[in-house]
This record gives C-alpha cells, sequence and structure tokens, in this order.
C-alpha cells in the first residue's frame, strides 16, 4: 500500500501542539508526508517539520513553565491586539528560519486572513516565516501583520482545515488532522503520568495579566467569564461548524480528531500532555483506516 500523504493541519492554539504527536505517530506507522497545508498553529508546527525543526521546537514547547519563557512574552494593550509577538517571533526564527518555500524539501502552504479585504491568503512561494506569522495572528491577541495592500491575521478565521489548498499527489492518501472536535475529552496514561508542575513563574504571571484584562473589561468583569476563556469559546464556536462542513465536504480518508476541551487554546504549558494526546488520537485512527 502507498503510504505518501498530503497532511492538512487545522488551527487551535495549543491543541495544536498535538499535531506534534499525530505527525510522529504516522511516521511510526511509516507514513511519508509528502505535502503539509495548515493554519493558526498547524501553519507553525508543519512549518518546523517541513524545515526539519521539529524536535528541537518540540523540546522548547516542553520548556514553556520555566520563568525565562515569560519573558519572551511582549505584552501591549494596543487596540491591535493584547501581545505584540516580537520576542516569541524572533525565538521562533531559530525553528522556523527565514527560508523560501519553494526551497523545502516538502511541499508546504500556510493561510491567513486579510480583514481589509475580506479573502483568505494563500503562501505556496516566499518566506516560510512571513507565511508563519501571518497565520498566527489570532485577531485582539496577537498583532496583525501589514502589508502595502492588506491586513493578515490568524488564516482559521475564515478557514480553520484548509483542506481545499492540501497539495496531492497521485495515489496518496489525505489525513486532516482536526484539534477543534466535538468529543469527549481522553487523557491517555502516558499523558497523566506526565507530572503536573505547580504554579510556574510563567504561569502565574499570565495568570496576573488575566485579572488584570478582566477588571478593565467592562463587558465580562461582572460575568462568570475571564477574557483569555471568552477568546476561547469564541473562536471554538467559530472554527467548530466551520470546519465540521468543510471535513464532510472533502472527505478525507483519515480524520485525526482531538476533543476541543483538551484545553483552552493558550494552554501551551499543557505540551507534553498535548503531544501525547495527538499520538494516541492517530495511532486510534490509523488502527481504523489500516
Amino acid at each position: 500500500m502507498d503510504k505518501n500523504i498530503a497532511l492538512v493541519l487545522s488551527g487551535g492554539g495549543a491543541r495544536g501542539v498535538a499535531h506534534i504527536g499525530v505527525i510522529e505517530e504516522l511516521e511510526n506507522h511509516g507514513f511519508k508526508i509528502k505535502s503539509i497545508s495548515g493554519t493558526s498553529m498547524g501553519a507553525v508546527v508543519g512549518g518546523v517539520y517541513a524545515v526539519g525543526k521539529m524536535n528541537e521546537f518540540k523540546n522548547w514547547l516542553y520548556t514553556l513553565d520555566k520563568k525565562e519563557v515569560f519573558k519572551l512574552i511582549d505584552f501591549t494593550l494596543s487596540s491591535h491586539g493584547i501581545i505584540k509577538g516580537d520576542r516569541v517571533l524572533n525565538k521562533m526564527k531559530e525553528f522556523i528560519p527565514d527560508l523560501s518555500i519553494e526551497d523545502l524539501k516538502i511541499h508546504y502552504v500556510a493561510t491567513a486572513t486579510d480583514i481589509e479585504n475580506s479573502k483568505e491568503v494563500v503562501f505556496t512561494k516566499g518566506s516560510i516565516y512571513e507565511a508563519v506569522r501571518a497565520s498566527i495572528a489570532i485577531p485582539t491577541v496577537f498583532t496583525p501583520v501589514k502589508t502595502n495592500n492588506a491586513l493578515l491575521v490568524d488564516g482559521g478565521v475564515i478557514n480553520p482545515v484548509p483542506i481545499n489548498h492540501a497539495i496531492r499527489m497521485k495515489g496518496d492518501i489525505l489525513v486532516v488532522v482536526h484539534v477543534n472536535a466535538d468529543i469527549p475529552v481522553y487523557i491517555p496514561p502516558a499523558a497523566k503520568k506526565i507530572k503536573d508542575e505547580k504554579q510556574s513563574i510563567y504561569h502565574k504571571k499570565i495568570k496576573e495579566f488575566h485579572s488584570q484584562l478582566n477588571r478593565i473589561n467592562p463587558i465580562i468583569k461582572n460575568g462568570n467569564m475571564g477574557y483569555f476563556h471568552l477568546i476561547n469559546r469564541t473562536v471554538s464556536l467559530l472554527t467548530y461548524q466551520i470546519s465540521k462542513m468543510t471535513i464532510e465536504k472533502y472527505s478525507p480518508d483519515i480524520v485525526i480528531k482531538v476533543s476541543k476541551k483538551s484545553c483552552d487554546i493558550f494552554d501551551f504549558y499543557k505540551a507534553e500532555e498535548l503531544v501525547e494526546i495527538g499520538r494516541h488520537a492517530a495511532k486510534k485512527s490509523i488502527e481504523e483506516y489500516l
């Protein structure tokens, strides 16, 4: 059986870290990734894989509870977004250097949304770093990317599962990873064994910042939903129905699902657990396919 695959990675914030476990499990089963199409966190993981830096990226994610990571987050309360992103993006250049997409060993596609012209932007050439930067600019969170005639934000705004941009080859297998699935949360035993450290300095600082936002936000400060939780719920609701309809339309050969309740979109400190969740989800779907 031909095991060449065209891989599509959805957006979903921190849940997209599960893509790493999925890719590792696909390779463990002998599948060969020939193309990757991704948006938001899917564009990030797809990008680091395409440039051969996934292991380094994964190891870095596993350190996100250390205090030096907080120094990478440059918060701002500007009208464009609460995270300027320069420090994180400079760090990202270690994993996604400013290479041309055309020079990568596999086909790579990232998507973004042009909110000035109300259209999708598809990156198939040019700087992979710039493509990823545009694809992850979650509205109201990360500052958008301004070009001469466009204002680019997260590609998941209008196309959270970019199956229509998958680059196909004769006889390949279309594999879609959907990390916003409306399924029960399952934490595999391997993930349960991962040590759940107490509040790190990084996480405490994030929590303090959340509290400040909630105090100054008149819409939600008297309610039960915090700022970041509100964003998470909103994004999940917006993307779920679009994702569901897209997957039904294109009928992929394999759909690997991760529950939208696995974590909130900013829970990157759960990286190790999320990788194991992705690995388990992939194994289950692959065994059903085979």
